[in-house]
């Protein structure tokens, strides 16, 4: 592209990617694992720095925009890269509804609890439309945006456990009775489950590769340090809010993050909060459509979509996909709305995790077939089988939907440009 974006930019959108609603919402899910919590964070950024060290090895032999897919095809051929590229696209898409919703969502301190559903309707499709602009416009001012963001975001994440800190009690992290029967593997493997939730996104700089300067030595160098940098600030956030707030009252908090400033600041910063919040959402957010607009646009080039996908303006910036990729997610946004629906799409969002598993436990393979040195093997090896027992131990009905949404891609296959 003639406006390509930078270092800088790619970490962003590294970091981005990954800090999302995840590090404010999670310490509460893991209060009740005690100390196993805190071991479920290392294995879970252990396994990212795999995966992120797998997909670095993978953008520097193959530096082209589509990322994943683009590297299954090269491994499997046609059929198991359209399979991987749009599972992978429509896994994004889905996800991002959530992340639209969250990011209006906490600034309800500003507009009121009892905010009619339309407002908030209104309000979510007038940040799509704002995204989605500055998407159209360019992927550098895409980048941009993204490394500004994630600047913001950064600061509060590197404080906030300075200062919660020094209300730190060790005894605060216990093991709540429901699980002291459990074994030390499966209160492990359950941490790391949910933990790497907060993972999924690693690999999200890889999509954008043609728009990158220098995209062989760039992504590689910005996908490492990203998460290295994530898993860091991952384990040191959520071990200051465990030690701060006790696992009993932990366990049921809404907002951890914010419970935990307040127990140590004493008053009331909740509309500060709120906005750093909003920020580090909207980051993921713009984050993430610069993956998914790009997927469509490899997938559309590499003949697996429609032509239109691949249409581009003056700055090269595939504004059609950009646009598609938006728009898709309204239609979610005006059914959520109802109440069963909204338990749903929470229920594809954790199917969507699942799917993403499936899409990297795909790219493992094809590490393992195109990558001949025999220590990076073992790092494949040893990636590959953490991912199986993840997705593994996840629910059945969660696997089986996941599945089911990889089978989708039977029913787009017809309309590709290639003959598959």
């Amino acid at each position: 592209m003639t406006k390509k974006m930078g270092f800088g930019s790619v970490l962003a959108i590294v970091f981005g990617s990954q800090i999302g609603a995840g590090i404010l919402a999670l310490p509460a899910q893991l209060a009740p694992f005690g100390l196993y919590g805190v071991y479920g964070w290392l294995v879970a950024g252990i396994e990212a720095m795999m995966l992120a060290f797998i997909f670095s090895e993978l953008c520097s032999r193959y530096p082209v925009t589509g990322g994943t897919y683009i590297y299954v095809q090269r491994a499997f051929g046609d059929i198991a890269a359209f399979f991987t590229g749009w599972t992978y696209w429509i896994a994004s898409v889905v996800s991002n509804v959530v992340l639209v919703i969250a990011a209006i969502g906490c600034l309800s301190v500003f507009f009121g609890e009892n905010v009619d559903q339309t407002t908030l309707l209104i309000l979510e499709v007038c940040l799509l439309s704002v995204l989605m602009i500055i998407n159209c416009c360019s992927i550098r001012l895409a980048g941009t945006i993204e490394t500004v963001l994630t600047l913001l975001k950064f600061i509060p994440f590197a404080i906030v456990p300075l200062v919660v800190f020094q209300n730190f009690e060790s005894n605060n992290i216990a093991l709540h009775e429901q699980f002291v029967a459990t074994s030390p593997l499966q209160l492990l493997l359950s941490v790391v489950s949910i933990s790497f939730f907060c993972f999924i996104g690693v690999e999200c700089a890889t999509a954008p590769a043609g728009a990158v300067e220098n995209p062989s030595k760039t992504i590689p160098r910005a996908i490492m340090l990203g998460t290295f940098a994530v898993a860091i600030i991952y384990f040191v956030n959520n071990l200051a809010i465990m030690g701060v707030i006790p696992s009993s009252i932990l366990c049921n908090s809404k907002a951890p993050f914010v419970d935990a400033v307040y127990i140590v600041l004493g008053h009331n910063v909740s509309r500060l909060l709120a906005i750093i919040t909003s920020v580090v959402i909207i980051g993921t957010l713009n984050a993430w459509l610069i993956t998914s607009s790009q997927i469509s646009y490899s997938l559309a080039q590499g003949g697996f979509l429609p032509k239109l996908f691949a249409k581009t303006n003056r700055s090269n910036t595939p504004y059609v996909s950009v646009i598609v990729n938006c728009m898709a997610l309204i239609p979610l946004l005006v059914m959520i709305k109802n109440g069963t629906f909204a338990e749903q799409i929470m229920y594809l969002i954790d199917m969507s995790v699942q799917t993403f598993l499936l899409v990297y436990i795909a790219c493992t393979f094809a590490f393992l077939k195109l990558i001949d040195e025999g220590w990076k093997k073992i790092i494949g090896c040893i990636s590959l089988i953490v991912c199986s027992i993840v997705l593994i131990w996840a629910r059945p009905e969660s696997i089986t939907s996941a599945l089911l949404f990889v089978a989708t891609g039977i029913f787009v296959l017809p309309f590709s440009q290639k003959k598959i």
